[in-house]
């Protein structure tokens, strides 16, 4: 799960930066990807080393949840994009809603995890 955790890290760091130049570099709330990112990465390397793995991965699952709660909307507006609502900026609510589906597919990999690890023998 760490590297899965890295690679997550990795991919909204790229999306983050991809969106911050994708908007005009207007603000810097479109970092925050990057930023989720960067901390996701962190824990995935932190959670390398035995003693910490269970620490961290824990945090990663709760930091996955922060993000969907904060970027879930942007599903929304893509939708309403694409029903006709052209006042959405599509480029920051693509943005938002590609973390949310990230977080949403990591959390589910997470709980995976976490119940395989429960049910393994001699654990």
């Amino acid at each position: 799960m760490t590297q899965t955790t890295k690679t997550l890290g990795i991919l909204l760091v790229v999306i983050g930066i991809i969106g911050y130049f994708a908007t005009g570099m207007a603000s810097f709330t479109a970092l925050i990807p990057a930023v989720f990112g960067a901390v996701f990465y962190l824990l995935g390397v932190i959670g390398e080393k035995e003693g910490r793995r269970k620490i961290a991965m824990h945090l990663a699952q709760l930091l996955a949840l922060l993000a969907i709660i904060g970027t879930f909307t942007g599903i929304l507006d893509v939708i309403s994009w694409m029903g006709g609502n052209h006042e959405v900026n599509i480029i920051a609510a693509s943005v938002r809603a590609l973390m949310a589906l990230l977080s949403i597919g990591y959390l589910v990999l997470g709980v995976k995890s976490f119940i395989d690890a429960r049910r393994a023998p001699g654990e």
